[in-house]
């Protein structure tokens, strides 16, 4: 039987998502309670992985099992379990053919940037107290429609065998000290929101001008985008799936 979770989790202590030798990540962590629970091993697939650092609002993951469980008792002990920075939120049943990661439709992601000292946030936003014009960085975003391959905004080592993403919406307002870019794909490439946001910024900033933008798509080269911003500052904030997902078990 397969079953999907629902969590999110505080990236701070973790190298990311995915398991990886001599390095502590949340993949391994939830892995390690879960097959402890169940009393067998017990891989999961995730919806995508987050860079070291990042952060989820919510993520979900598959996995597989025979062993017979109450999903409630499982989720609360999941939580006694796991340490204080995973929440499990829902495990539910699903199809043996559903899969986390390619039956979601879209993700997306949001990033903050703390334009003033704020003790409270700076494990939690990139705090850069700098005058950003939000309307240039605006006008940057609605090129991203125009365009579906994005190398520019790529890892350089990376095995993906397609840089084509469809966004269907990219956009930046001001909210309580703080500047949100908010971003939502049916895919993402690896460092790719952290880079569209340091190319943002380089706009606002005065040091790309908007029309830029283009030329640097049309390029297909990371030398010529802009930095890569902090994982701390990132969210994964919301992965939709089809409304069937639940029922077709």
């Amino acid at each position: 039987m397969r079953y999907f979770i629902e969590l999110s989790y505080n990236g701070k202590a973790y190298h990311g998502w995915q398991i990886q030798p001599n390095a502590t990540t949340v993949q391994e962590t939830i892995e390690k309670a879960l097959s402890t629970l169940l009393g067998n091993p017990t891989p999961i697939v995730a919806a995508g992985r987050t860079d070291a650092g990042v952060h989820a609002l919510q993520m979900f993951a598959h996995f597989d099992t025979q062993t017979k469980f109450d999903n409630s008792q499982l989720c609360y002990k999941l939580n006694a379990f796991l340490p204080k920075d995973i929440a499990i939120h829902d495990i539910f049943e699903v199809s043996p053919e559903a899969h986390a990661r390619f039956d979601a439709i879209s993700r997306s992601y949001i990033y903050r940037i703390s334009t003033v000292k704020n003790v409270f946030s700076y494990d939690f936003a990139y705090q850069l107290k700098r005058d950003l014009d939000l309307d240039k960085m605006n006008l940057a975003c609605q090129i991203l429609y125009d365009y579906t391959d994005f190398k520019c905004f790529s890892k350089s080592k990376t095995d993906v065998k397609t840089y084509n993403c469809d966004i269907q919406y990219a956009n930046w307002f001001k909210k309580e000290g703080e500047l949100i870019f908010e971003i939502t794909a049916n895919r993402f490439l690896r460092n790719m929101v952290r880079a569209i946001v340091g190319t943002c910024v380089e706009i606002g900033l005065g040091k790309l001008q908007v029309e830029d933008m283009h030329h640097i798509i049309k390029s297909k080269d990371r030398g010529k985008a802009g930095y890569s911003v902090p994982g701390h500052g990132l969210y994964l904030s919301k992965i939709e799936y089809p409304k069937t997902l639940k029922t077709n078990v």
